[in-house]
């Protein structure tokens, strides 16, 4: 099979398309012909040499595919998913291929109304939207949420999800066109990062209580400004690292508000979590979906050969909602 694979680190020259064994579904796993597959930051993370692949995973990159079932490991009925069954799937790697072998609990059928390069964009999105403000912290209605980088994928869904939870929800964006994307995608207020100070924006915005909880895809660079933020119990949730990984945090002004701070990722979980957590994606995003409560917004496919232009397209920071890779 064709496989995307990055031959080094650094920028999208890295990658190369290259011939690779078909994989074998081991017990308890479906083989996925594969027809869409997303393109995330952690891609581009791993592409840069900073994300690797946790141990026994493929180095082949790609964490979220659609296409049909084409193969059976042990122990899975043929009944539940026969052969062409259209599939999303959550992956620890290896999408970026013709095929992909992931355990049966970590796939769900495509949701009614969405093509194949929607259902490709949306499975590792979605789990890590749902694991972190349903699970990690739960967010109620009424609820402050701030949300770094509103027009990407996470962000887009994110606010798309909050609205659906009756949060109120600011978004960051660096431009007026992504603030527009944004407020279109259910952010209740916008703040250009470029132009303001994000802290004062919130304390003026909330009247002074700041935000109930953060949805972080920076870092280090906003650790001091995400804390000044946080209302009296407020809870920073950081998914990303792309402002650096290093920071000095006041753990006073942390004590002051009651606050906490939670760091988590989804590639390196058990399987076990990650198919509670697949669970629940179907349980409460999936009819969200199908009512078209919650879109899934494709800037741009490119083919699997065409995979550095996908990357070099990604770093242009141009994108709107999600890129994906398609058969």
């Amino acid at each position: 099979m064709a496989a995307a694979v990055f031959v080094g680190a650094g920028g999208p020259e890295v990658i190369e398309v290259e011939r690779r064994p078909l994989p074998e579904p081991g017990p308890g796993q479906v083989l996925i012909r594969v027809e869409a597959a997303g393109l995330n930051r952690a891609d581009v993370q791993q592409r840069r040499g900073y994300y690797a692949p946790p141990p026994g995973a493929s180095e082949i990159p790609g964490l979220e595919v659609a296409g049909t079932i084409a193969g059976y490991g042990r122990g899975v009925s043929e009944a539940a998913w026969p052969e062409g069954t259209a599939v999303c799937a959550l992956l620890t790697g290896g999408g970026y291929a013709e095929y992909v072998a992931v355990p049966v609990s970590q796939v769900l059928h495509v949701p009614d109304g969405l093509d194949m390069a929607q259902a490709g964009a949306l499975m590792e999105t979605a789990c890590t939207v749902v694991a972190n403000l349903s699970h990690t912290v739960q967010v109620h209605a009424g609820d402050w949420v701030l949300v770094h980088g509103g027009s990407g994928g996470i962000g887009s869904l994110a606010l798309q999800y909050l609205r659906e939870l009756g949060a109120r929800t600011i978004a960051t964006g660096s431009s007026e066109a992504k603030l527009a994307w944004a407020t279109a995608h259910g952010a209740t207020h916008t703040v250009d990062y470029t132009r303001e100070d994000f802290p004062e924006r919130v304390a003026a915005l909330t009247e002074g209580h700041g935000a109930d909880v953060i949805l972080d895809v920076v870092g280090a660079k906003y650790l001091d400004a995400n804390v000044r933020s946080l209302a009296t119990g407020g809870r920073l949730v950081i998914i990303g690292l792309v402002g650096g990984a290093r920071a000095e945090l006041d753990l006073g002004a942390l004590l002051t508000k009651r606050a906490s701070v939670h760091a988590t990722t989804l590639r390196s979980r058990p399987e076990e979590q990650k198919a509670a957590i697949v669970a629940s994606v179907g349980q409460r995003l999936w009819p969200l979906v199908e009512a078209g409560s919650i879109t899934v917004e494709v800037d741009r496919t490119f083919p699997l050969m065409r995979a550095r232009e996908a990357h070099e397209y990604f770093d242009s920071g141009e994108h709107r909602g999600k890129i994906v890779l398609t058969a």
